[in-house]
């Protein structure tokens, strides 16, 4: 089996942060679903970017930023460790997320360190 990492790209037009109480129970039923069956390895949710620090290190003087490094209107959201046999399997899998209806996937075999 290998491991896919399933980011999850979001974006709020009105920059208000949040979930519908819907989609929150769509997510958690999938979620459900992909542990039974064995699939899902690991994940979480993460906090608005309006809580976010960029962080990089210069010459040995660490630079700290609000936000997210990313000047765009989609953000990182979440993340979603898939144990798969390919990744044909973890793009059917990917496909049945709620999140998929809004959002954006990005797929990337993923490595344990």
């Amino acid at each position: 089996m290998i491991h896919y990492l399933d980011q999850s790209l979001t974006w709020s037009e009105n920059g208000v942060e949040g979930e519908d109480p819907e989609e929150t129970r769509d997510r958690d039923a999938w979620d459900e679903e992909m542990a039974a069956r064995g699939i899902l390895a690991g994940g979480g949710v993460l906090r608005g970017p309006s809580e976010a620090k960029t962080l990089k290190v210069r010459n040995g003087e660490v630079l700290l930023t609000d936000g997210p490094f990313a000047e765009t209107k989609e953000q990182i959201a979440g993340y979603t460790v898939l144990e798969c046999a390919d990744m044909d399997e973890a793009i059917e899998i990917a496909a049945r997320h709620p999140t998929g209806r809004f959002g954006t996937f990005e797929l990337r075999p993923y490595s344990w360190i």
